[in-house]
């Protein structure tokens, strides 16, 4: 990834809403200075937050255009404490250096209930495409939703695995984990909250028309560790083989080692989406782009490895929120999506629905269902 310095991101920051960012000078910590095409825009959200009409009206823009473009961005000034990020960070590279016999004691239940941990090379992202990778080299840990209310909504069968109960290591092998996961993943869900309002007003519909479609939200807070990478590995085998998120959208929080996440653009190249201090990258899922007819595009991303002549440690670690709305909330053209006399691109779905058969295929490889 690209690494902007300081001066670099409070310049684009006042200039995204202005100025269409594609090559730019690019200043490293090492000093290194170069020129690099600059394909993801670095969105300020302060002034959305502000709740000025103005502000919330620039940042639309520069959403919509992102959102058009590529379907990613990198926002700043998002309100989420340095604090929680840090905390929630230093935890996580805890729990993944216990002992593996360790972590298996909270492994994932089933292919369709994304809860607790999964070893590297158990997944292959790519098969949810329909597309054959080997595993992927990353191990992750998954929650959903706590203190789920006791109502039929929540625990009928329609409901499924998505309201599972969460999985959590031993207090004494990782104090605070689980207070600091709850409480990160409560906080991506304000902020999802604040994004979706925001792309309502980008689609030129009332701020809250999404709201009462992701008020019981079936989203999933999950840590990533891609281990160093010091020996060959299988063809064509990577940290996260190509493929699009799932739901509405996604917020990530990176890293800076060496081997990152890349996006596929227009052109078909790889691009490096930038590393930004204290920023989040943004990206819309599948769900997102069939709400809005294709009109926004849920773009293909890959996480790299690094080089194999690298003699530094390149371990690498994202905290990933995957925003979900409601899982009986059915997806369709949203209105001002349907250009007069075309028809949807998409058949109506079910957010539940679109997202178990999702979670079956990365895990079985492919399968349709669960052996």
């Amino acid at each position: 990834m690209a690494d902007l310095s300081d001066g670099t991101v409070s310049a684009l920051a006042s200039l995204t809403f202005t100025l269409p960012v594609k090559l730019l000078c690019v200043v490293s910590a090492r000093g290194i200075s170069r020129m690099t095409l600059q394909y993801v825009p670095i969105i300020n959200l302060a002034p959305y937050f502000s709740g000025e009409p103005d502000g919330k009206a620039a940042v639309a823009q520069a959403v919509n255009q992102a959102c058009k473009d590529i379907g990613f961005l990198v926002i700043t000034e998002h309100q989420i404490p340095t604090e929680l990020i840090d905390r929630v960070s230093r935890l996580t590279r805890q729990f993944f250096d216990l002992p593996l016999a360790e972590k298996r004691k909270v492994d994932r239940p089933s292919p369709e209930m994304v809860r607790g941990y999964s070893a590297v090379a158990e997944e292959s992202l790519s098969y949810s495409l329909e597309e054959s990778a080997p595993g992927d080299l990353k191990e992750s840990f998954s929650i959903g939703p706590s203190d789920v209310p006791n109502e039929d909504y929540y625990h009928n069968a329609e409901a499924g695995p998505h309201f599972a109960p969460n999985v959590w290591p031993a207090n004494e092998r990782v104090p605070g984990f689980q207070e600091a996961y709850r409480a990160y993943f409560d906080a991506m869900s304000q902020l999802a909250q604040s994004l979706m309002r925001l792309f309502a007003l980008a689609l030129e519909l009332d701020e809250r028309f999404f709201d009462d479609r992701i008020d019981r939200h079936i989203s999933m807070f999950r840590s990533l560790s891609y281990p160093d990478i010091k020996t060959e590995v299988e063809a064509g085998q990577l940290r996260a083989s190509a493929h699009t998120d799932y739901g509405s959208l996604t917020i990530v929080r990176p890293d800076n080692a060496l081997g990152g996440l890349q996006v596929r653009n227009q052109q078909g190249e790889w691009v490096d989406v930038p590393y930004v201090e204290n920023g989040f990258v943004v990206n819309i899922g599948d769900l997102m782009m069939q709400w809005t007819n294709d009109q926004w595009i849920s773009t293909l991303h890959r996480v790299v490895n690094p080089p194999m002549t690298s003699e530094q440690d390149n371990r690498r670690q994202s905290l990933v929120f995957f925003h979900q709305p409601n899982y009986d909330t059915l997806i369709e053209c949203l209105p001002g999506c349907l250009l007069p006399g075309a028809t949807p691109r998409h058949a109506p779905v079910t957010s539940g629905d679109h997202l178990l058969a999702k979670f079956v295929k990365q895990t079985t490889f492919g399968g349709s269902k669960v052996a």
